[in-house]
């Protein structure tokens, strides 16, 4: 209870506060951006937050991540482009209700469901992240590697519809962790013989390439494309018809997005699908649909802010990314000394509170500033491409360069932007690569450290309780869609019934 007093203290502080405004704002403008999503920006400001403190730096970032989900729907409603992949399915009935003249009543739901369903989730971390530090003091190297084991095993579930890619994917990020020097043996691998990689690949440089160069570089791929505006009419509130319309659909959103968020590396993208398609089929106005669904905007807002909160439970508590931005929350947190895990609770109390004191801020913060800025952010759509992508290259390189005044960076940063590139243009995904460049290093170490630990014995794992609970849910996960195929097989629906 002091820790949480003290940490809701924090967040209350004029200092933080003025950092959460400022990231919620900014949230906001590149949610609103179409290409500069919440995780682009985290991974161009990661630098930035070097000189901060590890409780300003995570509320920072925390507060653009919860903002960029909501920032996202205004242009998916307002032209048909969702400024933040999350916002995918906003559009599909946001854009509809703009184009006969419904925009502001979109954009007033958007910000209530968004607020309602990143609040709920931030309830849920403040209890159940808590919960499962308990298991502290049990876990050692055999434990964080049968946990990052888990972590990359789903890999194949991150993001996409090809699990190959994502495996693929992921398992190249597993080999890029293995660059630089061996801790244990002292032999350098993979440096080609560049001195700058001795320490392996810095986050920053491959993070800020993967999306932000990656992103300018389809920019380019697509000049001259323009797309329609829709023009914004006076925002209003949703009716008291409109909220008991949309009762159920925010409710089960919430709880589902916040599910969804917390398992590893699925994200606020995910679970705004699947909750666009769970409000649809228990409305009873499925007609509706597609059409211009006040429902239709509700399920998928407040379940891609519920996803925030829901992503952040694996990221602090078990220091796996739950989504694509906590990955980079997670990298910073590791530049700043702090390692996310069940220790943490033990360790840094205060810093995990405000966390969640400043996620729950923020999520007012865009409330308030949904209705009363909302048609100033829409005219962030039409600053011209000319003067807002070299700005964004200048920031790239700027901060690629920045943390270690190395122009190897730079090169890393454009190699990983035509890495990005290509993986977009062929169906590849970010994510995977991320979660393996985290864990790889991760799983390698303990890994090393354990048979140390067991005298090379490897049958030892199987003696701890929290390894082998582990290593079965593991199993099981990759176990289950080889399973459901082969019993789809064996047991195919009848005639007339639903596969």
């Amino acid at each position: 209870m002091d820790a949480f007093l003290a940490g809701m203290a924090t967040s209350f502080s004029p200092y933080i506060l003025s950092l959460v405004l400022a990231g919620t704002l900014l949230g906001i403008v590149v949610g609103a951006l179409p290409g500069i999503s919440g995780s682009t920006t985290t991974a161009l400001l990661l630098p930035l937050t070097i000189t901060m403190t590890p409780v300003a730096a995570v509320a920072f970032l925390g507060s653009i991540y919860c903002a960029a989900n909501y920032g996202g729907s205004i242009t998916a409603i307002l032209i048909n482009t969702p400024g933040d992949p999350s916002a995918s399915a906003t559009a599909f009935d946001g854009y509809p209700m703009a184009r006969r003249g419904e925009a502001g009543r979109a954009l007033g739901m958007s910000a209530v469901a968004s607020a309602i369903g990143g609040i709920f989730s931030v309830i849920v971390l403040i209890v159940a992240a808590p919960l499962l530090a308990r298991l502290a003091y049990q876990f050692g190297p055999p434990e964080y590697f049968a946990l990052a084991l888990f972590g990359l095993s789903m890999v194949a579930a991150v993001g996409g519809e090809s699990p190959a890619k994502n495996l693929l994917a992921g398992a190249s990020g597993v080999l890029l962790a293995t660059i630089g020097l061996d801790l244990t043996t002292g032999v350098e691998r993979f440096t080609f013989g560049v001195p700058a990689l001795s320490d392996g690949l810095d986050f920053i440089p491959v993070l800020v390439g993967l999306f932000a160069v990656s992103e300018l570089f389809e920019r380019i791929a697509q000049r001259g494309i323009v797309q329609e505006a829709i023009k914004l009419d006076a925002l209003t509130l949703p009716t008291l018809a409109d909220f008991r319309k949309c009762g159920k659909a925010i409710g089960l959103s919430s709880v589902i997005g916040t599910f969804i968020g917390a398992l590893p590396a699925l994200g606020a993208t995910t679970a705004a699908l699947i909750c666009y398609n769970e409000t649809k089929r228990w409305s009873k106005y499925k007609e509706e649909f597609g059409k211009g669904a006040i429902e239709g905007v509700a399920g998928p807002e407040a379940a891609n802010n519920a996803a925030v909160g829901g992503a952040m439970v694996p990221t602090l508590a078990l220091g796996i990314p739950g989504s694509t931005t906590t990955a980079i929350i997670l990298a910073g947190l590791m530049i700043q000394g702090v390692r996310p895990g069940p220790h943490l609770f033990n360790e840094q109390p205060t810093l995990l509170y405000v966390v969640f004191g400043s996620m729950l801020v923020c999520n007012l913060l865009y409330l308030v500033l949904g209705f009363a800025f909302a048609k100033a952010f829409a005219r962030i759509t039409l600053i011209p491409d000319a003067f807002l992508w070299p700005g964004v290259f200048i920031l790239s390189v700027v901060g690629a360069y920045a943390p270690n005044q190395s122009i190897v960076d730079v090169w890393v940063m454009l190699a990983f932007g035509v890495v990005g590139y290509l993986f977009k243009r062929h169906g590849f995904q970010p994510a995977p690569l991320i979660m393996g460049l985290v864990l790889g290093k991760l799983v390698e170490e303990t890994l090393k450290q354990s048979l140390l630990l067991f005298d090379q014995d490897w049958t030892l794992f199987f003696v701890r309780p929290v390894v082998v609970t582990l290593f079965a849910i593991t199993v099981a996960g990759l176990a289950y869609p080889v399973l459901a195929g082969l019993w789809k097989r064996r047991h195919p629906p009848a005639a007339g019934r639903p596969a």
